[in-house]
């Protein structure tokens, strides 16, 4: 039997079309390169490794799947997602699990952390707003948009939760912008973080001392801070 190459390399192509290929290519860059750092550090941790090359086919196949989804369906799961997301993160801060100082865990016949709902819901949930506004966008909506933004930010930073709220902000912010957000409101906050990030980095000896508390900051995100800065204090 004679296998048509071309059917099948169009066949092939539409299985991926719903891709961002430079995307695809990106992550599965940064993946490499994590599962080297990964490698490197768990030589005495048999298995480590191949649980994340699980993990990493398991969610490749969930982007393919949502990849191949229309638009139009998934903005149909915005706001129930976003709503269901933000209760979660609720009860989290009301009866959740707390394991190493943090209550980020909530157990609903099984435990699960709610704020991995949140990376996905929260861009959805702006994305499915300003669609419904498109071409009546006025200043205000930009505020109500923070603001839907700021929920799930908050509740999961108070965890607390530092790297998952950036995450979350961030993914989050991006559809603000992209929605026409005036780049000249965000060159000064620009400017505020260069300057803030300048400061740290210059006066580190001082900030850094164990005597010294950040405002706003828990003690190992401080600690985080400081060793990215300077890694020879934390071996």
């Amino acid at each position: 039997m004679q296998i048509d190459k071309r059917a099948w390399l169009e066949r092939f192509k539409k299985m991926f079309a719903g891709f961002d290929r430079p995307l695809a290519l990106i992550v599965f860059l940064l993946l490499c390169v994590g599962i080297v750092t990964l490698y490197s550090a768990s030589l005495d941790v048999p298995g480590r490794v191949e649980d994340q090359l699980r993990n990493i086919i398991l969610t490749f196949a969930l982007m393919w799947v949502l990849a191949n989804i229309p638009p139009t369906t998934l903005m149909r799961f915005a706001v129930p997602l976003y709503t269901f997301g933000v209760a979660l993160l609720i009860a989290v801060a009301l009866f959740g699990l707390t394991r190493k100082g943090a209550k980020r865990w909530i157990n609903v016949g099984v435990v699960i952390q709610p704020s991995e709902i949140l990376k996905i819901a929260t861009p959805l949930m702006l994305a499915w707003y300003y669609q419904r506004r498109e071409g009546n966008i006025r200043w205000w909506d930009y505020i109500v948009g923070m603001l839907i933004l700021a929920v799930p930010v908050g509740l999961i930073a108070k965890q607390p939760d530092l790297g998952t709220a950036v995450l979350v902000f961030a993914s989050g912010f991006f559809v603000i912008y992209f929605a026409g957000l005036s780049f000249k409101l965000i060159v000064p906050v620009l400017i505020a973080g260069v300057i803030a990030v300048g400061a740290i980095a210059t006066f580190q000896d001082k900030i850094c001392q164990p005597e010294v508390q950040w405002p706003l900051m828990h003690d190992y995100q401080k600690h985080r801070i400081c060793t990215l800065l300077d890694p020879t204090s934390d071996p």
